[in-house]
């Protein structure tokens, strides 16, 4: 990974890009390109041995106009207050290119969380919910699971907000565990929708999504979700990475196997029948289909020299920087952006938030259904924008959507005072 480009630049630098087809008031766009507000704070807490540690975090806010702020929160040591800010704005524009009505949250701790016990975790993360408090709630701001998080976290956060606030508002966070008000299928949506997204893309493009090569740099939840779902598709998925390194098969890997490989082993390397590659190496494979499923900045300039693929799906937010989108757009690469194809986890979460407010719970059937239905729809209408703008890529068609659909809103809402 390259990790040099600063990721609140490059959101800027692509509302900027998109801003280009639209008319709008400077006023408007420098709302557009930063947070309403960003909690930076430092979080105190007991380690196993009684001494006390000192971790900074944040949560950002970005964008309220369609609706309250949504979006995850991660445990990683790269955490830093450009990135969340960063984070919250591609959720703000992620949530309006698929139409789903809220504004855009993040946040995260900058810690490894392989560092600490599970207790610790535990106390760590209800001093952040208790930071977080006076900010979050079911209809103001609703975290979710991120990078190195889950339901065990969530589940955490709902119960000391709950605690706290002595009332019972399953609705302020989604990712959490079946029994305690999450949903059906979200565990598995963001990677469902990368694989929807790239059904989507060959179809557009007049290809078969059958026997079309992947490679999958990032074998995580979105990454091997993701990948399974390619292979129950008929693609062949011929590589795949961690942050330890990767593994290549030309004839192709059964991607569930190559999970509970890494399960047993921590790593996907070692699989039987494969040959190693490091994460660069397979970022540069010739393959159809390339799928960015790790963090931020993994393809920048240079490296965006030497890919192969035809069509590369963002599974990971800002995979790429901007000069990536330039060489790529030059090579006739066809990006389909993260702010439409890992948008099936914020959408599931709204379908989470939704059952709770509701008291009501949907299938694993119907959430599914609702998901191709919100991600097909949302394809074909950045399609529309792309041909009727003739814009330079994709990732342009679609901020193109999202900035028209949030200027629309705080229009309607007017400016108060």
């Amino acid at each position: 990974m390259t990790g040099q480009a600063n990721p609140f630049e490059s959101l800027q630098e692509q509302v900027d890009d998109a801003a280009a087809f639209l008319d709008a008031p400077p006023g408007v766009l420098t709302r557009l390109k930063n947070p309403e507000r960003v909690l930076e704070t430092n979080l105190t807490f007991e380690r196993d041995d009684g001494t006390l540690e000192t971790v900074r975090a944040y949560r950002s806010q970005f964008n309220g106009d369609r609706g309250p702020y949504k979006g995850g929160i991660r445990y990683h040591p790269g955490v830093t207050r450009d990135e969340v800010k960063a984070l919250s704005g591609w959720m703000a524009y992620k949530c309006a290119v698929v139409d789903v009505p809220y504004g855009g949250g993040k946040g995260g701790i900058a810690i490894d969380p392989a560092d600490y016990s599970e207790a610790e975790l535990e106390r760590l993360t209800r001093a952040f919910a208790t930071e977080l408090r006076p900010l979050i709630g079911e209809d103001r701001d609703i975290p979710a699971p991120d990078v190195n998080t889950g339901q065990r976290e969530m589940n955490w956060i709902k119960d000391t907000y709950e605690t706290l606030e002595n009332t019972t508002a399953p609705g302020v966070i989604t990712g959490k565990a079946l029994d305690s008000g999450g949903s059906e299928g979200r565990v598995e949506a963001t990677g469902r929708s990368v694989a929807l997204a790239a059904r989507e893309a060959f179809d557009w493009l007049d290809r078969d999504i059958a026997d079309a090569t992947v490679a999958v740099q990032g074998y995580g939840n979105a990454g091997s979700i993701a990948a399974a779902l390619l292979d129950d598709l008929g693609a062949d998925v011929v590589a795949v990475s961690d942050s330890a390194g990767g593994i290549h098969a030309p004839d192709g890997v059964d991607p569930r196997a190559v999970k509970a490989h890494k399960a047993e082993t921590g790593t996907v390397g070692g699989f039987s029948g494969t040959e190693a590659v490091t994460n660069e190496e397979l970022l540069t494979l010739d393959v159809d289909l390339l799928v960015p499923a790790a963090l931020e900045n993994a393809i920048d300039g240079d490296l965006a020299v030497d890919v192969r693929a035809d069509v590369i799906v963002e599974a990971a937010n800002g995979p790429l920087t901007p000069d990536a989108d330039d060489v790529l757009a030059e090579k006739d690469v066809y990006v389909v952006p993260d702010i439409l194809a890992n948008a099936g986890g914020v959408t599931v979460s709204y379908f989470e938030w939704v059952q709770n407010r509701q008291r009501f719970h949907w299938t694993e059937e119907r959430v599914n259904e609702e998901l191709e239905r919100v991600i097909t729809e949302a394809f074909d209408r950045l399609v529309d924008s792309y041909e009727a703008n003739d814009a330079p890529n994709l990732r342009t068609a679609a901020y193109v959507v999202a900035i028209e659909r949030i200027v629309n809103a705080a229009d309607q809402a007017g400016n108060w005072p």
